[in-house]
């Protein structure tokens, strides 16, 4: 990784618990926590303990003695995903977070750092997003109750630090992609769902793939790894209550990812867009000044280079199942 974490005094806390550790975006995090000095990194596995129960986090806590907790656990999934299970993920996302801040404090952990979804944001919000605009109307119909039931952990995190002086910061990541991202078409975002159409459509020689909605609506994607370095940085030296943006501030219509993701997997076939599929909230750009301000958080990863190492991490480590065929009507979403 090429971002570095390292600040004047060191890491800040010794024992530090990361739901979700074992998950795309943990592994990285958990890395990059690795590599400082003297530092315990705990990661809780489902089998063993399910966040949405207050006694199973009392019992990991009780086990850890964790100074510093990095939330990243979380039920989600593509446009698709959030159609079929809306009371799913609003239920655990909102459970899992509130009980795991409500648990720290009374535990007494140092500090929480909260991670939520750029798709708490208002569906109509202006571009870039800014922070302040995150109550400016309701989050894009599809995935609102996710990204409600993650907006939530901020409005308990500042009432937290008002009545009892808990520290617990709130982060909003863009769109991430990259290696050991999920690749299932029927719950994955938008990039490794094409990624994974436009290898098989290949494969097998054939000569389109379908992709819902029109093209027309925008991303902003992030590099997994960049995150990861972003959450540290900020779990190392930003102890303020406003909420706080993760990207690069560069936005992306979704038909011009999807030539360039067909260049770098050499499909040379038509794209054929399901225009009676939603296309999800319009536009997503985020407004990164205050992360490059409050903890100097930059992101260093190319769009295309990004999209080039995820490439080359499917291609290497897709399973036999995934190589075979499947049928075109399988969904690419864009969603969280």
């Amino acid at each position: 990784m090429r971002n570095s974490i390292a600040t004047n005094g060191g890491f800040p806390y010794r024992r530090v618990v990361v739901t979700g550790g074992a998950g795309f975006l943990g592994r990285f995090v958990v890395r990059l926590l690795e590599h400082e000095p003297n530092i315990e990194v705990v990661v809780p596995r489902s089998q063993h303990y399910n966040l949405v129960e207050a006694a199973d986090i009392k019992r990991l806590f009780d086990q850890s003695r964790p100074d510093l907790v990095i939330h990243l656990a979380a039920v989600v999934g593509g446009i698709g995903a959030n159609q079929k299970n809306p009371g799913k993920f609003f239920y655990e996302n909102l459970m899992m977070g509130t009980q795991l801040i409500e648990e720290a404090r009374k535990y007494g952990v140092q500090k929480f750092v909260a991670i939520g979804t750029v798709c708490a944001y208002p569906k109509f919000t202006p571009t870039p997003f800014r922070e302040d605009d995150l109550w400016n109307g309701y989050p894009e119909e599809t995935n609102a109750p996710y990204g409600l039931a993650k907006k939530m952990m901020l409005v308990q995190a500042q009432s937290y630090r008002q009545q009892y002086g808990f520290n617990t910061i709130f982060l909003l990541p863009a769109n991430l992609y990259g290696p050991g991202d999920n690749f299932d078409l029927d719950s994955s975002h938008v990039i490794p769902a094409l990624i994974r159409k436009c290898v098989e459509a290949r494969d097998a020689g054939r000569t389109f793939i379908e992709v819902w909605g029109t093209g027309n609506a925008s991303r902003e994607f992030l590099y997994v790894e960049d995150c990861a370095a972003g959450i540290v940085k900020a779990a190392a030296a930003y102890n303020d209550g406003g909420p706080v943006n993760l990207g690069n501030g560069r936005e992306l219509a979704i038909r011009e990812l999807v030539e360039m993701i067909a260049r770098l997997t050499g499909f040379q076939g038509e794209i054929r867009w399901q225009s009676d599929k939603p296309d999800g909230q319009p536009r997503r750009q985020l407004d990164v000044t205050r992360a490059q301000e409050k903890f100097g958080f930059n992101a260093e990863t190319p769009l295309e280079e990004g999209l080039r190492r995820t490439v080359e991490w499917y291609e290497a480590n897709r399973t036999p199942r995934a190589t075979r065929a499947r049928t075109v009507e399988s969904q690419g979403s864009l969603g969280a």
